[in-house]
């Protein structure tokens, strides 16, 4: 295990108030995906000191929405509608964690996407989500 951040990634600069206390978030942008990561720390573990769910699906949950928005084009607001996870394995302190998406499909009403989260570049999670288009009211 290791401090360093993985190369292409940057602090993460959209921030909410959900996420501050996990500082610090990194991201990387490709044409097709927003990729969150974190060095897991002992903050954003549960009891038995692996990293929480609700950490791992809410990150992924953001993940799939900045990188929906993206493909649809800038500008595209989202909500989620629907989110699952699955948890495969163990997130420990130490390692880092990263969240890269796949877009499935982005529509004018609906957009789809799933995410593979990985601890050390091992599989922790999966998860799938579902987005409403949030159109301006005029």
């Amino acid at each position: 295990m290791t401090d360093t951040i993985p190369e292409g990634f940057a602090p993460h600069t959209r921030k909410s108030p959900l996420t501050a206390p996990w500082e610090p978030i990194y991201s990387r942008t490709t044409d097709a995906a927003v990729i969150l990561g974190l060095r897991i720390a002992e903050a954003h573990t549960n009891s038995r000191g692996m990293a929480h769910g609700g950490l791992i699906t809410a990150l992924a949950d953001n993940a799939m929405g900045l990188s929906c928005g993206h493909v649809a084009g800038g500008g595209t607001r989202l909500v989620t509608v629907n989110l699952s996870a699955d948890f495969l394995g163990p997130a420990k302190v130490g390692q880092w964690l990263e969240i890269v998406t796949d877009v499935v499909k982005t529509g004018s009403r609906l957009c789809f996407a799933q995410a593979l989260i990985t601890a050390d570049g091992v599989p922790c999670a999966r998860a799938n989500a579902t987005f409403s288009v949030v159109t301006a009211k005029p």
